[in-house]
């Protein structure tokens, strides 16, 4: 890997940026769930969610909540695994693709497939949370890959 690129990578307030960029989704709904609070019981309602009150604030903590421990990272698996669950939850119950024809299907489709990448990039950021941060250990790790 390039110099200027490991020295980017490496820097704290580059994982601090990709963190807030990672949880967006979450936190950006969340305010807006939170500061509209009528418009997101409106959608717990349009969803079928009931009570949509109880479930406007469960989404709510949950998202907010989530992304506050993933941001900072402390107990970031705890963090992304409830935003995890929240987003496979969202498959059934709001982007049923199966169960759409057309161009509804296909964009629920689309959106399915990019919830279960944003899964697989909370499993990342959880195992990253938990490697040790030294960099001989992380130089003995990266001698064991082959070379790119």
């Amino acid at each position: 890997m390039p110099k200027l690129i490991e020295s980017i990578l490496s820097h704290p307030l580059v994982e601090i940026l990709a963190r807030v960029v990672l949880c967006f989704p979450f936190w950006g709904s969340g305010l807006s769930k939170l500061l509209d609070f009528q418009g997101g019981v409106a959608e717990m309602a349009h969803f079928g969610l009931n009570p949509p009150v109880l479930f406007n604030i469960l989404v709510v903590i949950t998202q907010l909540g989530g992304s506050a421990l993933v941001i900072l990272n402390r107990w970031t698996w705890l963090g992304a695994g409830a935003l995890g669950v929240f987003t496979a939850l969202t498959i059934p119950l709001v982007h049923h693709f199966w169960l759409l024809e057309g161009e509804r299907a296909i964009i629920a489709f689309h959106t399915a497939g990019e919830h279960v990448g944003m899964i697989g990039a909370l499993v990342v950021v959880s195992i990253l949370a938990v490697r040790p941060r030294s960099r001989s250990s992380s130089s003995s790790r990266m001698a064991a890959l082959p070379a790119e």
